[in-house]
């Protein structure tokens, strides 16, 4: 088990994490008793991980419908009883990013299983992955950048996401290609390593009968060449994060139209990502298309 679990949060983490203001907590608290902060040895208030997932309960509840007043009068036992009845009724869909972020937070697999194979009794891992794990991922990013969670956290439940996501790829390649038109290599440029989304892209489009070889993080242009000679109709797939820089992405789109798309007549260049925010689309090289969302990219293959 790990030493170093996150054990106190402030009323910021607390924010960030559940979703509620600050200043609402702190009504909460003071006028229900919903949380019962700590205090350290200089008198500075903090919160530990049963606050943390008791609120997350509460805002649950709350969500539902429930009165906070309510909410508030009943013991810890009668609040988890009364989830319990809620995801029956309901289903378990509502409680699953709760469940994830604890397990993030704790570095609980076991809860992160749990979680997971409960909306896999309910949902693809088409519904999962859009609907869950991508909002659970930008979520993170932000809890990240404002240092509520650790690399080693982010880490953590990315590494448990992807293995879910090579599982469902690796019971889909058990079947050849259904589809040979288009052959798709998928790829991300030197030095960027946030791959999920590359990842769930290749599921796609395995999934839809096509043949997609993943290479995975950090592939030089020079390597993509060695593709031109074995197969028409090559489509290649990008996922531009944080490189290439904007400054460097004109330079990066040249290259990549004078060593791969000018050598062979059919072969295109599709990218999506954060960068392409800050791209002038009016630039763009022939034969690259630059996509929006994963959506837009479903719609084209």
């Amino acid at each position: 088990m790990f030493d170093n679990i996150q054990t106190r949060f402030t009323i910021k983490d607390l924010e960030n994490l559940s979703g509620i203001k600050a200043h609402t907590i702190r009504i909460w608290e003071q006028r229900y008793k919903i949380l019962e902060p700590h205090r350290t040895s200089t008198n500075i208030r903090y919160y530990d991980i049963d606050n943390l997932q008791k609120l997350l309960n509460v805002k649950l509840l709350y969500d539902a419908g429930f009165k906070i007043s309510k909410i508030a009068a009943l013991s810890d036992t009668e609040i988890s009883l009364l989830i319990k009845e809620q995801i029956t009724l309901h289903g378990k869909e509502d409680a699953a990013m709760s469940a994830f972020k604890l397990a993030m937070i704790k570095f609980d697999q076991q809860l992160f299983e749990q979680a997971y194979n409960q909306l896999f009794a309910r949902n693809t891992i088409r519904e999962i992955f859009l609907e869950y794990f991508i909002p659970l991922l930008t979520e993170i990013g932000l809890l990240w950048q404002s240092n509520t969670i650790t690399p080693a956290q982010e880490h953590f439940i990315s590494n448990l996401i992807k293995q879910k996501l090579l599982s469902n790829i690796e019971r889909l390649q058990a079947k050849s290609p259904e589809k040979s038109e288009k052959v798709f290599v998928l790829f991300l440029p030197l030095n960027e390593i946030h791959e999920l989304g590359l990842l769930y892209l290749h599921y796609e489009i395995i999934l839809r009968g096509y043949q997609s070889i993943y290479l995975g993080q950090s592939v030089p242009i020079q390597n993509l060449t060695a593709f031109l000679d074995r197969n028409e109709n090559l489509v290649f797939v990008s996922y531009f994060t944080i490189k290439p820089s904007v400054d460097d992405l004109p330079k990066y789109l040249a290259e990549f139209e004078k060593m791969v798309l000018l050598q062979k007549k059919q072969t295109q260049l599709w990218i999506l990502g954060n960068k392409l925010k800050e791209f002038d689309t009016l630039s763009l090289p022939e034969k690259i298309y630059l996509f929006g969302s994963l959506k837009e990219l479903f719609e084209k293959l």
